[in-house]
């Protein structure tokens, strides 16, 4: 039996949360989210916090428990402050520029990769070469980030590419120069 998932879910005073046909909706100061909860769940709202139970008594549902429990949370944090992901663009001449509802990335290939900006999600550019992805949803935000990661992933020689803030990127040796590693004359006589 899931520990957390028993554990009742205190509703904050910014906080709306309101349960009805199998859906949790949780409103707040920036925005609000729908979430659905699988039917070996029931869920109660009432006095200020969020009761989860188990219909039916089982791995599975306890399982599922602890993961709403989670998933309840992060909706109630991202509904008040919302998520942020930050992302920074290295390389000579690549550069990001936000054009309507499209991402336009100059990525050293040798066209400009357009990418959708999904509902929910704003992206603020600063300085062309550091983005900022944010928006509500937790989840929707990080898969937001990773996929515009994915476009240029970092690469281990010269570390060009999108990566993360602050993430280290382990860099390789490149190839050592020829003519050191022979130690001999040319035509190889001596």
């Amino acid at each position: 039996m899931s520990r957390l998932g028993k554990k009742p879910i205190k509703v904050t005073d910014k906080v709306k949360a309101e349960f009805k046909d199998n859906s949790l909706e949780v409103s707040g100061p920036a925005g609000k989210l729908a979430i659905k909860v699988p039917k070996l769940l029931d869920v109660k709202v009432e006095n200020g916090n969020i009761m989860l139970s188990q219909i039916l008594k089982s791995k599975e549902a306890s399982q599922i428990q602890g993961l709403m429990r989670g998933i309840i949370l992060n909706a109630m944090e991202g509904v008040t402050k919302g998520f942020k992901k930050d992302l920074e663009i290295h390389g000579l001449g690549f550069k990001a520029l936000a054009e309507g509802k499209n991402l336009v990335l100059n990525v050293g290939f040798s066209h400009v990769v357009s990418f959708a900006i999904p509902e929910g999600i704003k992206i603020a550019i600063d300085k062309q070469t550091l983005l900022s992805v944010s928006g509500i949803d937790k989840n929707l935000v990080g898969e937001t980030a990773a996929r515009i990661r994915h476009v240029r992933p970092p690469e281990p020689y010269q570390g060009t590419g999108i990566r993360y803030a602050g993430e280290h990127i382990i860099r390789k040796a490149g190839k050592a120069a020829a003519g050191a590693a022979g130690g001999g004359t040319a035509g190889g006589k001596k």
